[in-house]
């Protein structure tokens, strides 16, 4: 594979970038052993990752992987059981047959039959029993705003604008090997924010510096702050 337009993401930086717990994103990636009844027993990764025979040197995800996680942080948060997440994306993944089905546009309509099916297939509860509130926990997580930052191409997710319809921060693979930069200049955001602290928080001398816009800058302190929050 090419690494180059696949994005790099080490997971410490996954993690601040989709909001996950650090240890519960490596566990959701890369899969875990746990004791059971005085027996190891293997977790599988909820998907094998685009970068997972690439033989890097650390642990690091691409691009498509950083959205799907994004989604299942959604998920989480809304304290969905991980074996129902895990019954979701395989159910997602047959029904649309693609890899990353999360973050497929249709996965907004389709996508609470598939998650009532998987809270069926995962726990074995008759979907008569309580469907009303589970199709509300559904719409509650998955909403129109966590795709509308999405650029989408023939072949999926290709651009992810954080900060929706500003799109002056863009998170694209083919930029900087995906790290979150500042459009057209393609400045880290990061870079950006290292010298508007060192600056005295002096946006304009930032934007001198970078032959950049003022906004851009903003927006770059906007987002570096969100993440540290």
């Amino acid at each position: 594979m090419d690494i180059i337009g696949t994005g790099c993401y080490p997971l410490s930086q996954a993690a601040r970038l989709v909001g996950a717990e650090p240890r519960a994103l490596r566990r959701w990636l890369l899969g875990y052993s746990r004791k059971y009844q005085g027996e190891q027993v293997r977790s599988e990764p909820l998907w094998a990752t685009q970068l997972k025979d690439e033989g890097l040197p650390e642990d690091i995800i691409g691009f498509r992987d950083l959205l799907e996680a994004r989604m299942v942080t959604a998920f989480v948060r809304h304290g969905v059981d991980l074996k129902v997440i895990r019954a979701t994306i395989a159910s997602a993944a047959q029904h649309f047959g693609i890899a990353y089905p999360l973050t497929q546009q249709q996965f907004l309509t389709d996508g609470k039959r598939i998650f009532l099916e998987a809270i069926e297939q995962a726990t074995g509860e008759p979907k008569m029993i309580d469907v009303v509130r589970k199709q509300f926990v559904f719409s509650d997580i998955i909403k129109p705003s966590l795709y509308a930052g999405i650029e989408y191409g023939d072949q999926g997710a290709v651009r992810w604008f954080p900060l929706g319809k500003r799109k002056t921060i863009v998170l694209d693979p083919s930029l900087q090997f995906g790290t979150p930069v500042v459009t057209q200049a393609a400045i880290p955001t990061d870079t950006i924010y290292a010298s508007y602290l060192a600056e005295g928080r002096d946006k304009g001398m930032v934007a001198r510096v970078f032959d950049i816009t003022s906004r851009m800058v903003s927006d770059a302190v906007e987002f570096e702050e969100r993440l540290a929050a």
